[in-house]
């Protein structure tokens, strides 16, 4: 035992009380938000193909799958609350996990579930048009005045609602969690299919207009590196059952099993989606709709069915923000323990056993981010940074082989070496053409993750930390 951490006894106190049948849809529930309706027009612009819009959805599920493949042997070694933190603190030392846990709290997660609650509050509106409408304005003197619409508090009040029910125990949260992704998974089957069961929509103007020149050579890959990344975050999401791996009730056998499931399953919703876009919509007018899920189902089913797509968006946001905020908040708990972040933020309740403290501290600053409007910009800075840890967490199972080789590994990467060193290449080179197109925002990154470094060496110096 570590002689510097805190008691094991708070994190020992979470509940091992999700299965294979859980894990696999929180894993689903964690990946499948609002991304899905939405980002196939903005990969139809930069590639109005639609044959490469399908590959780079292939693509980028294949990519989630070896990422998937590689997680799973480092949730069995590792099924603490927390993951990813456990992985870089094991593999490279505490700076590396505290400064994950520092840029996922900051921006990351938080801002994440900030995107996912405006996006739910922005399909809200579109039933209620009112809450679009400048609810009330800050005004501080010698400053503009500070406008809160009523989406932004449709998103707050989405986020204390789901805050709250994980607070009552991760039973009350998985069931929550499950019964949404059940729900959203049988919208998207039951819009895939029909998709193909009524005849193809006529021909209009829209279906004529002039599809954008594909690119050709270099401009192609570059084309296809912009929309990965595109596919990538729609695809965000997939690792969260490892951060949740100390309530897995058997992680040896469930942890693996509803990664892996998981994630296969997301690829073939999406493939699915994605396929009825292409039958409902040639791609000029995908690039021209930005509520793509939308607009193909107007063109098959009419306002009718697209008014029950955005229904299924609805329940779709609601329980993305539900999954993320169960998994995300357990990340904090081991860095409290630690000594690396505020120590009462190691607090599980006595009698719910959940991280209640890490839940609304997120949760807060989460409502912060929604309310101030910012959290787009924060989170376009931080895709570099995050696509850094992925590629070092999964070096982090070469490590490991390495220097740690006794350690029990009940299931091992499928495929070693060369599915995680695809992983880790396929991430360097998203690094480098982000570096490329978006060297601003990559900067702006860096200097995020960079303001983490006092922060640590405050932690450090006013309470205990490991080794």
């Amino acid at each position: 035992m570590e002689p510097n951490r805190a008691p094991a006894s708070e994190e020992s106190r979470l509940v091992r009380g999700l299965g294979t049948w859980d894990a696999a849809l929180l894993t689903i529930g964690s990946v499948v938000g609002t991304g899905i309706f939405l980002t196939t027009s903005d990969i139809a612009r930069v590639l109005p193909d639609s044959g490469l819009i399908l590959w780079v959805w292939v693509a980028g599920g294949l990519l989630t799958l070896a990422g998937a493949l590689t997680y799973a042997e480092l949730g069995v070694m590792f099924p603490r609350a927390g993951g990813l933190y456990h992985y870089l603190r094991e593999a490279y030392g505490p700076l590396w996990g505290f400064l994950y846990g520092w840029i996922a709290f900051l921006v990351i997660m938080s801002g994440g579930i900030a995107t996912i609650a405006v996006g739910f509050g922005k399909y809200l509106a579109s039933f209620v048009p009112s809450l679009a409408e400048t609810a009330f304005a800050v005004r501080i003197p010698g400053l503009p005045a500070w406008e809160i619409s009523g989406i932004q508090l449709a998103a707050v009040g989405s986020i204390v609602l789901l805050t709250g029910v994980n607070h009552l125990g991760l039973e009350e949260g998985a069931w929550v969690q499950n019964a949404l992704t059940v729900v959203k998974v049988g919208s998207i089957l039951v819009f895939g299919v029909l998709a193909f069961l009524v005849p193809a929509p006529a021909t209009s103007e829209a279906a004529t207009a002039p599809a954008s020149p594909v690119p050709m050579g270099g401009a192609l890959l570059v084309a296809f590196g912009v929309a990965m990344v595109a596919t990538l975050w729609t695809y965000d999401g997939w690792y969260g059952l490892t951060c949740s791996a100390g309530e897995v009730r058997d992680p040896a056998r469930s942890l693996p099993r509803g990664l892996i499931l998981g994630t296969v399953a997301v690829i073939g919703l999406y493939l699915l989606l994605n396929l009825a876009y292409v039958r409902a919509l040639p791609v000029a007018a995908m690039a021209a709709e930005p509520r793509i899920a939308e607009a193909a189902a107007g063109r098959l089913f009419g306002a009718a069915g697209a008014r029950l797509v955005t229904v299924a968006v609805l329940v779709s946001a609601f329980g993305c923000i539900s999954s993320t905020i169960l998994y995300s908040s357990r990340i904090y708990l081991p860095m409290a323990a630690d000594g690396l972040f505020f120590r009462s933020l190691a607090a599980v309740h006595p009698r719910f056993r959940t991280p209640v403290r890490s839940l609304w501290a997120q949760s807060a600053w989460a409502a912060v981010l929604a309310l101030s409007g910012t959290y787009e910009q924060l989170y376009t800075y931080v895709v570099f940074a995050s696509v850094v840890f992925h590629a070092a967490i999964a070096a982090a199972v070469f490590v490991f082989r390495r220097c740690r080789p006794d350690l029990p590994r009940p299931y091992r990467t499928w495929g070693y070496p060369v599915v995680p060193a695809l992983f880790i290449l396929a991430c360097l080179l998203l690094i480098g053409n982000t570096l490329v197109d978006s060297p601003r925002e990559s900067l702006a990154g860096l200097g995020l993750l960079a303001l983490g470094l006092p922060a640590y060496a405050l932690f450090r110096r006013q309470g205990s930390h490991p080794h």
